[in-house]
């Protein structure tokens, strides 16, 4: 059963709505103000509130701001009920969050129309969320024990041999297990340290405070970073001539540290999954007010649903191709980008494919 707060300062009025929906079996809770509203919301975590816009001391506008300061009640649909549709109260609600808005006098259609499409949008983003929780759980179990334990087989494999083996092996031999566990083990950091920085997106996603603060900052001459970033990545992959440059600076609204994890990723993907002898293209421009960053690559491409269905620890094809690391690589390009106001698209053709992350430009740069 389904509960609706009901939050109207008109007894008459509050009455007939509480009527209406407990005949539709809807179990109903009512409170004659916001600040009553706003506890019960708390305490009650409906499924959907009704509240009237203009009430004394506490309005609903008010009690609709609080709720979405708080995670615990910010997803709840919110329908504003007010007497005035002046455009400044509605966009002002909407601005804030609202979900719907109904004038009075609204009819029992009217009402009930408006409760069931939020609540039905509601229980679609709900079984989306669970969807999506469910491929990660997946994802997570088939993956991450994969993913793990080859590098450290790896460096067991190799450090065992070494203990027991080192007084007949060669000094060649020797060097090469120590480059096999040199191998395994920057792989095996590279993972963990991966996993910690997405765990830590999405905490610092979830605090508007951290958020607002980190948007405030920026860094300066990028193109310093990227270039040098994106000739060890090719020094790296043994690719030297097949890297391009073509970079104007511009200061960007991001921390460097992130913009260099953003570069990071994307070069380490465009080298990974193209062959030795093709091109690899780095470009960074400023355009109006954005700072445009795009690597791209000739290898293999991503079609329209992989490009869609980027998210963490997945990875495609992975029983036709090999491939090392969790998938998590565009997805924290994507998420940084995104934490600081931009944004991250894929374009990919047969043989070619672009990634293009759009941030924002620092305002004393423009």
């Amino acid at each position: 059963m389904k509960t609706i707060l009901v939050v109207e300062d008109e007894e008459s009025i509050r009455d007939n709505i509480v009527e209406l929906l407990e005949n539709e079996q809807f179990l109903v809770v009512q409170a004659h103000n916001g600040l009553v509203g706003l506890r019960l919301a708390r305490t009650h975590l409906p499924d959907l509130v009704l509240c009237d816009v203009m009430m004394p001391e506490f309005d609903g506008l008010q009690m609709l701001g609080e709720l979405r300061k708080n995670a615990s009640t910010a997803a709840i649909p919110f329908i504003l009920l007010t007497a005035r549709a002046e455009k400044m109260d509605l966009r002002q609600g909407m601005n804030l969050g609202a979900d719907d808005y109904l004038t009075k006098p609204f009819t029992q259609v009217e009402l009930l129309g408006a409760i069931t499409a939020r609540l039905s949008k509601q229980e679609a983003v709900f079984r989306q969320s669970e969807q999506k929780l469910e491929d990660l759980r997946s994802s997570i179990s088939h993956a991450l024990p994969h993913e793990l334990l080859t590098p450290l087989n790896g460096i067991l494999g190799c450090s065992s041999l070494l203990v027991e083996e080192y007084r007949s092996m060669s000094d060649e031999e020797v060097i090469e297990c120590l480059q096999a566990i040199d191998v395994s083990a920057i792989r095996l950091h590279r993972l963990i340290k991966n996993f910690l920085v997405y765990a830590q997106i999405e905490l610092l996603a979830a605090d508007p405070d951290r958020l607002e603060a980190l948007r405030r900052t920026c860094t300066a001459t990028p193109s310093d970073v990227i270039v040098a970033l994106a000739l060890h990545v090719a020094e790296q992959a043994g690719r030297q001539t097949d890297l391009t440059l073509d970079i104007t600076d511009s200061t960007s609204a991001i921390v460097r540290n992130d913009l260099v994890k953003i570069a990071e990723e994307l070069l380490d993907n465009a080298f990974k999954y193209s062959q030795a002898g093709t091109p690899v293209q780095v470009t960074m421009v400023t355009h109006e007010q954005s700072v445009l960053l795009s690597v791209t690559n000739y290898g293999r491409a991503m079609t329209p649903e992989q490009v869609a269905g980027i998210g963490a620890y997945m990875q495609f094809e992975r029983k036709f191709y090999e491939q090392q690391g969790m998938g998590l690589g565009l997805t924290i390009a994507k998420r940084l980008s995104e934490l600081h106001g931009g944004q991250l698209t894929i374009e990919s053709a047969p043989t070619r494919t672009t990634v293009r992350v759009t941030l924002r430009a620092a305002q004393d740069s423009l």
